[in-house]
This record gives structure tokens, sequence and C-alpha cells, in this order.
């Protein structure tokens, strides 16, 4: 028995050495294949479009302020300016969306601090951050542009990259800039409560409508209001091509298109995965009218001291290697710009194709709704939400779920695929340290998306017991 774990140890370094080796060749090419796409996509964006498409690759001020924005710095972090409801705020900006390093000069400069610690002796570190492309504006100036911010509406027109049918763009026939929101439940406002639901990333209202609701109880469809949001820049929601996909942006809209336009006054929230990072900040901002909050695998990490907290996050979702293959995915999603702009060139572009091909070949016996949030959003939309949203955040979430301990009482609870390879388990459980009321339900052989998928009955029978007790509670 000890030489047969000693050969499984064996194999297992051996394993994740080849994975290690693998996945630099690969990623040290996919580095020299996305600088390409780079270029390639300027030529391609100023034949179609006769204009150059800022990226990231070389300026953020350049990315930024393209869009209308007014890039600052503010005690060394990126902050972005903006006007809402006649006032300019600042936003927050995740530094990855353009401090990440070639795999070849991550390795090179870990390589040349490692000497420099040696030679030293253990003196101060040099700051690992990257250089950041942000340049300071006083407030004179801010006034001074506020007059060219006021008025702007949502940019309508897609690029020639992004899929231009009916329904991916349906928001642009509406006169409301507002999300879409599916409802569900009584009529005449004889809904006793509201519950919002929130779906992750890269996904759509569609995962709950086509899951939960159908199997919700009779006494749950008479008593509760049901409210599944698509977040901006997914599903049928607008997907403005000036917009950064900032967390502000994304939680004004909800209150805006659920909140205000629904009336609702206090609610349940079920969020999924980066979902469960909005359902906080929207708890954070509404303390009092939150009955129960229902996550998803949350995307939460413990930071370690000294980290650049965004950074850290990254490599740890992405973490540039060909194995798993989830982390493959994401690393691609993540860490290369252009080429998941190819990516959604192939796939969400011609959504129509791929999922008429499924239903070819699967003589359309495979429902097809999850197609629909993978395939209908914008790379606009998705680049700066994953960087913004997962990456950004992680600086807030510490204070978001202190506030969510101190001083709110409502119902916590979270449900964790076991063999969850996109969020891992133990985020649930740093989530139950901040808030040890917080109830873990780890749920055997199910992942990222059969938490939900495959045991919709169950879980839509747990959500009423939740929602049950937290009303008597209340």
């Amino acid at each position: 028995m000890a030489g047969m774990c000693k050969m499984g140890s064996v194999l297992k370094f051996i394993g994740g050495v080849l994975n290690k080796a693998v996945s630099f060749v690969v990623f040290s090419v996919l580095d020299l294949l996305d600088f390409i796409l780079c270029y390639g996509y300027k030529v391609a964006d100023f034949c179609i479009e006769a204009e150059w498409r800022p990226c990231y690759c070389f300026s953020a001020k350049e990315a930024i302020t393209s869009s209308g924005k007014i890039l600052v710095s503010e005690q060394g972090e990126s902050k972005i300016v903006s006007l809402n409801s006649s006032k300019l705020q600042l936003e927050d900006i995740s530094d990855t969306l353009y401090s990440r390093p070639s795999l070849v000069a991550e390795v090179s400069k870990l390589t040349v601090n490692e000497l420099k610690k040696f030679k030293l002796h253990g003196t101060a570190k040099t700051n690992k951050g990257s250089t950041r492309s942000t340049f300071t504006i006083n407030s004179i100036i801010v006034e001074m542009l506020q007059g060219k911010m006021v008025g702007r509406q949502l940019h309508h027109i897609p690029t020639w990259s992004d899929c231009d049918c009916k329904f991916c763009n349906s928001w642009t026939s509406s006169s409301k800039d507002t999300l879409y929101v599916k409802a569900q439940g009584p009529k005449d406002n004889k809904a006793r409560e509201d519950v919002i639901f929130i779906h992750g990333f890269i996904s759509s209202s569609a995962f709950w409508t086509e899951t939960l609701f159908p199997n919700f109880s009779d006494t749950a469809k008479s008593t509760y209001r049901f409210l599944a949001v698509d977040l901006l820049g997914f599903g049928r929601s607008p997907k403005p091509a000036d917009s950064l996909y900032t967390l502000r942006e994304h939680v004004g809209m909800i209150e805006k298109s659920v909140l205000e336009a629904y009336e609702v006054k206090s609610f349940h929230i079920v969020a999924h995965s980066l979902g469960c990072i909005l359902a906080l900040a929207l708890a954070v901002k509404h303390p009092g009218s939150i009955k129960s909050l229902t996550l998803l695998t949350p995307p939460y990490f413990l930071v370690p001291k000294g980290e650049a907290a965004t950074q850290y996050v990254m490599r740890k979702l992405a973490p540039r290697r060909v194995w798993p293959v989830m982390a493959f995915c994401t690393s691609l999603a993540c860490w290369y710009e252009h080429i998941s702009r190819t990516i959604c060139l192939v796939i969400c572009k011609n959504h129509r194709l791929w999922e008429f091909l499924t239903k070819l070949v699967t003589r359309n016996r495979v429902r097809t709704f999850l197609m629909e949030g993978f395939f209908c959003h914008t790379h606009n939309a998705a680049w700066h939400t994953l960087h913004n949203i997962i990456c950004g955040t992680s600086t807030k979430l510490d204070r978001y779920l202190d506030v969510v301990r101190d001083r709110m009482k409502c119902d916590v609870n979270i449900f964790h695929g076991k063999d969850d390879e996109v969020i891992p388990l133990e985020c649930s459980f740093n989530v139950q340290r901040k808030i040890p009321r917080a109830r873990v339900k780890v749920v055997e052989n199910k992942d990222h998306i059969t938490i939900v998928v495959g045991r919709q009955k169950v879980f839509a029978r747990e959500l009423e017991e939740i929602w049950n007790r937290s009303s008597r509670s209340h």
C-alpha cells in the first residue's frame, strides 16, 4: 500500500511538471499570437469601420478615454470619471485590464527578482505592479469636461465583429435603456414577496427561467414574484459599445431595471458565480431590504498580505495551464484580449449557425437555452465584466461581507458543486469564515453548471424552504 501511494505521488509530480512545461510552450505561442492579432484587428477595424479601435496592449489611457470616459489616478488606484444623474462620479477599473505581462516576461521578471533577493538577502522588495498608463487631472479640468459628457446615450451600433441578429440587438428597438427582465408571478401586485435572480459570467436569465421557474410549486408561484435579469452586455439586455461595464454600471442598471421599474421594496436574492459579487454589492446598498441571500459558487478568494488583490485573483482564476480544460479556457478569456475577441467572432457572431448544427446533430433533443447565454454577448461586455467585476472587486468583497455579517440579519445560504473546476470549493468556505451564520452545502458530483442544471427540481424545493424560513424569522 505504501508503495502504491509513493508511486501515485511520483506520477502526480511528473504530471505537474509536464503540465507546467507544456503550458509554458503553449502560452508563449499564444502571447505571440495575441500580439499579431492586435495589429490584424487594427487593420480590419480601420478597413471596415474607418477608425482604429484602441486596445489595452499599449495604452490604457487610449482604450478608456476613447469611450468618452476620463481616466484619473487617485491615491495610486486607477479610476474613471463618469456622469450619473448629472453628477460626476469615480468608478473603479481593474488594473488587470492592462497589466497582463506575457508569460516569458513574467518568468524573466521572476528570475531577476529571485536573483535580487538572493543577492540582497531579503532587503526591501520591489513593487510587483506594472507601470500604469494613467494621468492625473484636477477638479477644474473635470468641470470643463463635464459639458462633453452630459446627454451621452448608449452607443447602439454593434461593431463588425459582433452579432447583428434581432435577438442580440432587440434592445436597440426600445427607447428605454433598461435591462431585459423576465417576470413571473401573481398579477396586480398580489405577490407577497419578490425574488431577484442574477446569473453568472457569459450566461443569461434563461439559466433560471428554463430550469427553476417551471419547477417551483404552485404555492411558491402564487406567493412570490420571480424577477430574472439579463445583466448589462448579456442576453437581450443592452450591449453598449462605449461602456466599460464597471460595478457601478452593473448595479445601477439592476436598480433601475428591477428595483425601480417593478417597485421592489424588499426581496430575496439568488445569484450564481459572478452574479454573487453583484448580489453582495446590491445587498450592501440596500441592507434593510434583503430578506435572504442565496449564493451559488461565490468567487471569493483570500488574498495573502502583500499581494496585489486584482492580480492574485486573476492568477487564481486563470493560472495559464493547459490542464484542467476549464483552467485553459478561463486563461484564454482572461489573459488574451485579441484571442478572446477572435473566439467571440467565431462563436458569438455565428451563434445561429452553431445552434442549428447542435439541433441537427442531436435531432433537437438538446435544449439550447444554455447556448443562448453563452453566445449572446459582445467581446467588449465579456472582457470588461470579467476584469472589472471578478478581478476588480477583489478589494471590496471583504468590506461587503463585513456589512452582511455586522449590519444585516438576513439568512445567508451557499451552494457549491464538489466537482466545480471554475471556482474552487474553498471560496464558499472563505465566505462562511467571514459570515459564520452562513450555511454551506456542498453538492456531490456537481460542477459549476450542474449545481442547478440537472437538479432544478431539488434546488427549487431548497429555495422555497430558505424563503419560508426567512419569512418566518422576519
